[in-house]
């Protein structure tokens, strides 16, 4: 029996997807659920499973092709797949010959985020040693081979590595590599120049001591670990601090939509997350009514998803509130652009130790700038630096939170 590989659904607001690559090719044989294809949106990668076992006869999009959903990728003849058996002593053998890195023939399996990886570098798939499952080739193979020997002597664009002459050495190369977007990264553009060109965006700026946040993390970071079993991170305390603040000013948790504002009594605060394929916004619901260990615990499973390339577009979607931590790469003070149609996005930044006159003296304190971009049409100053000044006071005194006042 023939069964058409068709797309699947796409997400709400998606009409179309690029074919990213096949696992397969035609005469393969292929296992029920296993898969078969990648189909990248504007924000997801998409997994195709194939609905039975069998062999692929015939693929109808090819790498690369627009597709929308309906549409038909393959052919698959059903049927049982066969299984190759070998001796147990010969398969004993090899597993005792197998090296650590396996060397497998034809091209080298890769997964989505390890082929943007290799696309990113500019390096073809053969040059790395898979260490993965049946040679698949990790993230880890491709880091170690980039700082390894073996990288410097690869020209970029060249299939494989070369042993460059004594002109090559000598010499300055100067080249050009023109690369189209990913549909992600366009899509982000796109989104950031709608933004710029729609709401009218102002930044206010404070900073916050973190002196109390970072002992009270110390004094029950290993307990909180041990019963929770999630790391106590400093983001809790900021998106906790952030809810509250919101709760007061609610206008800086509303979203614009024509000449209306939509107040939303629920908080569901998007995280921004840096993955191989950009920049993430993985929305947290109803932050308000989790614990710190329940929102450490989410945080972690989307920005697992985001870095694995298996986040849904459920998870990506809504959002009432942006918070976004230019701190982790070391930025002193940036001025983040709103994530429409929301009014509001919070910028934290990275700590540092600085002079601050403290009841007359000057002492060494850990601060943080924190920045509040937020929609002027809809947000007066006053109502932004409030919020801002309500997460300072929250944070220098961390009882605050508990206490919700």
């Amino acid at each position: 029996m023939t069964i058409e590989i068709k797309v699947p659904p796409l997400p709400e607001s998606v009409t179309d997807a690029t074919l990213v690559g096949w696992h397969k090719k035609v005469g393969e044989s292929v296992a029920r659920d296993e898969n078969l294809v990648d189909l990248e949106t504007d924000k997801v990668v998409l997994e195709v499973p194939a609905p039975a076992a069998g062999k692929l006869s015939k693929i109808v999009a090819e790498d690369g092709a627009t597709v929308e959903a309906g549409d038909v990728l393959a052919l698959l003849e059903e049927g049982d797949v066969a299984v190759s058996s070998e001796p147990a002593a010969v398969v004993s053998e090899q597993k005792e010959a197998k090296p650590a890195a396996v060397e497998v023939s034809g091209p080298p399996k890769t997964s989505p985020a390890v082929r943007r990886l290799l696309e990113e570098h500019d390096l073809d798939a053969t040059m790395v040693m898979g260490t993965g499952k049946d040679g698949r080739i990790t993230k880890g193979d491709v880091m170690s081979f980039l700082k390894s020997d073996d990288s410097s002597n690869v020209t970029p664009g060249d299939p494989t590595p070369t042993v460059m002459d004594d002109a090559v050495v000598t010499g300055f190369a100067r080249n050009e590599q023109r690369v189209p977007m990913t549909r992600l990264r366009a899509r982000i553009a796109e989104r950031l120049v709608e933004a710029q060109q729609t709401a009218a965006m102002l930044t206010t700026f404070n900073e916050v001591d973190l002196t109390e946040v970072m002992a009270l993390r110390s004094r029950y970071r290993d307990t909180f670990e041990k019963k929770h079993g999630v790391r106590l991170g400093f983001m809790s305390f900021f998106t906790k601090a952030s809810v509250e603040a919101l709760k007061r000013f609610p206008v800086l948790n509303a979203s614009v939509e024509g000449n209306d504002i939509i107040y939303h009594n629920y908080y569901d605060i998007g995280i921004a997350v840096s993955s191989d394929r950009g920049l993430m916004v993985p929305v947290i619901r109803d932050v308000d009514q989790m614990s710190f260990a329940e929102f450490e615990t989410e945080l972690n499973a989307v920005a697992k998803r985001a870095q694995d390339g298996t986040i849904s577009m459920d998870d990506l979607t809504g959002g009432t509130f942006t918070i976004t931590n230019g701190g982790i790469f070391g930025s002193m003070m940036s001025t983040p652009i709103l994530n429409q149609p929301q009014s509001a996005i919070l910028g934290m930044h990275t700590i540092q130790q600085r002079p601050m006159v403290v009841d007359g003296e000057i002492v060494a304190r850990p601060m943080m700038y924190l920045a509040v971009t937020y929609d002027h049409r809809v947000i007066d100053g006053k109502e932004a630096v409030q919020f801002l000044v309500s997460i300072k006071e929250q944070l220098e005194d961390p009882g605050r939170l508990l206490l919700q006042v």
